[in-house]
């Protein structure tokens, strides 16, 4: 399936919401929770925002938040929606790989929602690079992942579903290496199909920290979900913690 624009502007365009209503603010209120006792604090960025469900349920909580995304029709939801009238102010639009943002502004930065592993070995780095030189010397980052073992042990080939006021298709296939997860979605609506394809790199513990301490972290904690499950092969996540060094790589 071919495609003009990258797949992660293309898939995070206005219908998004209405494919996936179940990624809301209650339960990003929950998250946020378990994200604060586990050392989540001071000046936040909320990276890959989205709409701002988690910025918002980090203002609420007292946090000074800033909100970040690729996303103009995402963000434009954000400033429509009454509800994220609070954070209007707070939300950006900036790629990830050269984040808008002075070096040491942060004391934690979140990533939230497998919204990492989207820009290919170089890309993917380029992040990690740029949320140690916003993050002041051991300033906490904290990555929400896929499980590798538990995607490729649980992967529905297709489903279908009625959403959005159309028939939903998805189809999910591995890389040969099983190293990417891949997801062609058609949405079929009266007034025609929108498609586009997804990929997602997918890491292991070992090669995750290998790349964190390139970029100057040291990975701290790995828990299988945010309830604070232990991390294992059928964990539903793979929320790692890890600490900015004193030293930028």
């Amino acid at each position: 399936m071919e495609q003009a624009e990258p797949w992660f502007v293309t898939g995070f365009r206005a219908g998004y919401l209405e494919l996936y209503p179940h990624r809301d603010l209650a339960g990003a209120r929950e998250e946020v929770a378990q994200l604060l006792s586990l050392g989540v604090r001071g000046r936040v960025l909320d990276l890959c925002c989205g709409f701002g469900r988690h910025t918002l349920a980090l203002w609420e909580r007292g946090l000074e938040v800033v909100g970040m995304d690729l996303s103009e029709d995402l963000l434009h939801h954000a400033l429509a929606e009454p509800v994220l009238q609070p954070i209007r102010a707070r939300l950006v639009r900036g790629d990830a790989r050269a984040l808008p943002f002075a070096p040491a502004a942060f004391d934690s930065v979140l990533n939230l929602f497998s919204s990492f592993g989207y820009f290919g070995a170089g890309g993917d780095r380029a992040v990690l690079l740029e949320a140690a030189r916003v993050l002041r010397p051991q300033g906490l980052l904290v990555l929400d992942l896929m499980n590798p073992p538990r995607i490729r042990a649980g992967l529905v080939p297709r489903s279908e579903s009625r959403r959005g006021g159309g028939l939903l298709i998805e189809t999910r296939s591995l890389s040969p290496d099983g190293r990417s997860v891949f997801k062609e979605v058609e949405h079929q609506l009266a007034e025609g199909t929108r498609r586009w394809r997804e990929a997602v790199r997918m890491y292991e513990p070992e090669e995750l920290d290998a790349l964190l301490a390139e970029a100057g972290f040291e990975a701290e904690r790995r828990l299988g979900d945010f309830s604070g499950q232990p991390f294992g092969p059928e964990a539903p996540r793979q929320l790692v913690l890890a600490r900015r060094g004193s030293q930028h790589a």
